[in-house]
């Protein structure tokens, strides 16, 4: 070897070393430039006083209001991996139903559980029983929203002879060209400068999320990540001019991580309740939404034999926070016909 190669060599050999010496100071940096105390609320399983349910062996964060023997509303948060929080305005149904909240499986306050439990099958055999646990033999209400819709009309095909009526509120997507087409649209939101420099410091802000559980830091970074994605300026899941403030307890990584790796058979299996359910539905859009609004639910509606599109104005994605007197308003209509 003659000495410019050897030259060559150890000055590429000084640069790689340079380079991961500075790769090393700047993650050191980093990490105590993000050091602090980042909150994560514990689940039911650390916090006894939070309500809950036990169903098929996982106990799950759940509320009900009004009374018992009236007729049952069942609520479906979004997700995969959010809470109630942003839907408890629906409480105020509770003067004439009884109105039942709860987080999913691995998801806000309910217990965290393995990924093999966090099918699309789960989620339905789950819904069943809790239709079970609060219906008594009698049919149900269900409002889902986002993710719920999806899970709702789902279930619809699996057990529709125990629901009375159904409001699906922005399902974002019922097969697998929607769900292409979504995810399309989503990836705009991710290819940027600005986001790679938000998951790089949230990434180190995990990194000291000590508990309470040992899904804590990976709930915490994924809780950002939707939040920067909800908020994007770009998003139309809020009206112009607006933040997407839906409040949120805890959300579940590991369920959302699960919920994308659904087969193709699996999401569309979503849209085939439309075949079999012949009682009343409910479509809500928010009159903002440009994405997976109005449009894009009149042609879920049209896919149900007795359903109808409300829109909701000065409201986005999740209408019952940006706008919860017309939303809930047009619940109760509906319910009540």
């Amino acid at each position: 070897m003659d000495n410019g190669m050897k030259r060559i060599i150890k000055i590429t050999g000084f640069i790689v070393g340079g380079l991961l010496l500075a790769a090393i100071l700047g993650a050191l940096s980093l990490y105590l430039i993000t050091n602090g105390e980042y909150q994560v609320r514990a689940t039911v399983s650390d916090d006894s006083s939070l309500p809950s349910i036990s169903i098929h062996g996982v106990k799950l964060h759940s509320e009900t209001f009004g009374n018992i023997n009236n007729p049952v509303v069942i609520i479906l948060h979004g997700g995969p991996g959010g809470d109630y929080r942003s839907l408890l305005g629906l409480k105020e149904l509770a003067d004439q139903y009884c109105v039942v909240f709860y987080d999913q499986r691995g998801a806000g306050l309910s217990q965290r559980i393995s990924t093999d439990q966090l099918t699309l099958a789960a989620y339905i055999e789950e819904l069943d029983a809790v239709v079970d646990h609060f219906g008594k033999g009698e049919q149900v209400h269900i409002i889902g929203h986002s993710w719920g819709a999806m899970l709702l009309s789902g279930y619809l095909g699996y057990s529709p002879e125990k629901v009375a009526k159904a409001v699906l509120a922005e399902p974002g997507f019922l097969n697998m060209e929607e769900m292409q087409a979504w995810m399309d649209y989503q990836a705009r939101f991710y290819n940027d400068l600005n986001y790679l420099w938000f998951a790089l410091r949230t990434g180190f802000e995990a990194q000291h999320v000590s508990g309470p559980d040992d899904y804590a830091a990976d709930d915490y970074l994924f809780s950002e990540i939707v939040h920067y994605f909800t908020n994007h300026p770009d998003n139309p899941y809020h009206c112009p001019g607006e933040s997407y403030d839906a409040p949120l307890w805890r959300f579940g990584a590991a369920a959302s991580k699960a919920g994308r790796k659904a087969t193709a058979e699996e999401i569309n299996s979503l849209e085939e309740g439309a075949a079999v359910f012949k009682n009343p539905v409910l479509f809500l859009a928010g009159d903002c939404n440009t994405w997976i609004g109005p449009d894009l639910q009149a042609k879920h509606a049209r896919l149900y034999s007795n359903a109808r599109l409300t829109v909701i104005p000065d409201a986005g994605h999740d209408m019952f926070w940006d706008n919860p007197e017309a939303a809930i308003s047009a619940v109760r209509i509906f319910l009540n016909i």
